[in-house]
């Protein structure tokens, strides 16, 4: 089965330059299925804090643990029960990621935006399928940081490959215009 995935997007590939789209490139498929995977770990390990944690907190060392938490808001419950809003806007946010994930041709900005993708859609998946009134799961707790869910944190840390990657580029852009006079 495998191959035959592999065989079809090939394919789509080939036609896609055939019909005058120009070459397709392969990278915004690693953003999508970087996405994809991390919205299904984000849901698994949500679905095991929620039938695992009811019984309260599970802490590990000191405030660093397990504890599940219901957030209706956006990040730090900012904003409690506005869901319908948050999750219109995650909608919109996740459509741009889209269109830019298909205009770049760098994989490290892929994987970023792969993982902002899936982290946003993760969370619109709670709010929209899950019945808890709107709220997202919430259960990796520190103690000095609000609670958070896998989805958070691929939110952060593809925000972080995208900038740094981003300034990167920045920087040679600079370098080489410094060069050239």
């Amino acid at each position: 089965m495998p191959f035959a995935n592999t065989l079809f997007i090939s394919q789509a590939l080939k036609r896609g330059n055939e019909l005058g789209f120009g070459r397709i490139s392969k990278v915004p498929f690693l953003g999508l299925g970087i996405a994809t995977i991390w919205i299904i770990l984000d849901q698994i390990t949500k679905t095991l804090a929620q039938s695992n944690l009811s019984h309260g907190p599970d802490l590990l060392f000191g405030q660093l643990g397990f504890e599940l938490i219901y957030n209706s808001g956006i990040a730090f419950g900012i904003a409690p029960g506005s869901s319908w809003l948050i999750t219109i806007f995650d909608l919109l946010v996740a459509s741009g990621l889209v269109f830019a994930l298909f205009r770049t041709k760098r994989t490290p900005i892929a994987i970023g935006i792969g993982l902002v993708l899936g982290g946003s859609l993760g969370n619109v998946m709670d709010r929209l399928f899950r019945h808890n009134g709107g709220a997202v799961i919430d259960f990796l707790h520190s103690g000095f940081w609000p609670t958070f869910n896998l989805a958070d944190l691929g939110v952060v840390v593809g925000l972080v490959i995208i900038v740094f990657y981003s300034s990167r580029t920045d920087q040679s852009a600079k370098a080489q215009k410094t060069r050239t006079r």
